[in-house]
């Protein structure tokens, strides 16, 4: 079942969404080498419960397993999902932070991946390409487009420049619920799939690796890693379907205040 949102609604999506930025953007301040995951998490903890909200990936999943952080940190070949702790960043590292909140009863849920000091040229192009691709699916999410529009314009805009794209993790829609329908893939054909009606919310996100799209998952049922131990980059925007253009809820404006990352700065690279 897909729920079109009212206006009043997107606005508490809106907040929710803005308020992830915000926590995003608090985290970009303790990228760097030397920093617990377990540090970078518990810093979103506090600042979530700040602004009267709550993680809503903590708990989520199933009751024998659910998954203990606010936030996931995903690290080099760690496509999503990875478990906050120990581990310290290491200069070079690529970190994917997976935020989502409840706020007034809504959903806000996105991500960003960063660099720890400087890039190399490869890992750099990944990321700038993993954020285009985002933007470019995101064009395509218009009232009387088809999900399949979205899916194709990162798949192709990601295979051409010679990346994997993940296909056992996709987009969502979003709003009470961190997962609502429909499924938005990162692959796909044009003219396929759930017409796009003005009133979706949807959570965008290409997951791209440097090598094969294949991926599996760790022995704590969450972690999900390259199959080949290649690199990924995850980037994730929630969006309103519109008449002509989609708005979109969230921002990396702040992150980029932070950051100064002139690379991932522009919309396009």
């Amino acid at each position: 079942m897909i729920y079109l949102k009212s206006e009043s609604e997107i606005d508490k999506m809106r907040r929710a969404a803005q308020l992830v930025s915000l926590t995003l953007a608090e985290v970009a301040k303790y990228i760097e080498p030397g920093v617990k995951t377990g540090k970078i998490d518990l810093v979103a903890e506090e600042f979530i419960k700040k602004h009267n909200a709550r993680a809503v990936f903590k708990g989520y999943g199933p009751p024998n397993n659910p998954f203990p952080a606010t936030l996931c940190i995903s690290l080099n070949e760690e496509v999503v999902h990875g478990i906050p702790g120990e581990r310290k960043l290491k200069e070079g590292d690529i970190v994917s932070i997976d935020c989502g909140v409840v706020k007034d009863g809504y959903v806000g849920d996105h991500a960003y991946t960063f660099i720890v000091g400087e890039g190399d040229e490869e890992t750099m192009r990944l990321l700038r390409v993993t954020l285009e691709s985002l933007y470019k699916g995101i064009d395509e999410a218009v009232h009387g487009n088809k999900v399949g529009d979205i899916s194709n314009a990162i798949q192709s805009h990601c295979e051409d420049e010679g990346f994997g794209v993940v296909r056992e993790l996709v987009g969502h829609g979003l709003g009470k619920q961190l997962h609502e329908d429909p499924s938005v893939p990162n692959f796909g054909k044009k003219g396929r799939g759930e017409r796009l009606r003005s009133g979706m919310t949807l959570a965008i996100e290409p997951m791209i690796t440097l090598g094969s799209w294949k991926v599996h998952t760790l022995g704590d049922g969450w972690t999900i890693v390259t199959a080949d131990g290649k690199r990924a980059a995850h980037f994730e925007h929630d969006i309103v379907v519109r008449e002509g253009e989609a708005e979109i809820l969230s921002t990396f404006d702040y992150i980029t205040e932070i950051t100064k990352n002139e690379i991932l700065d522009t919309r396009y690279g």
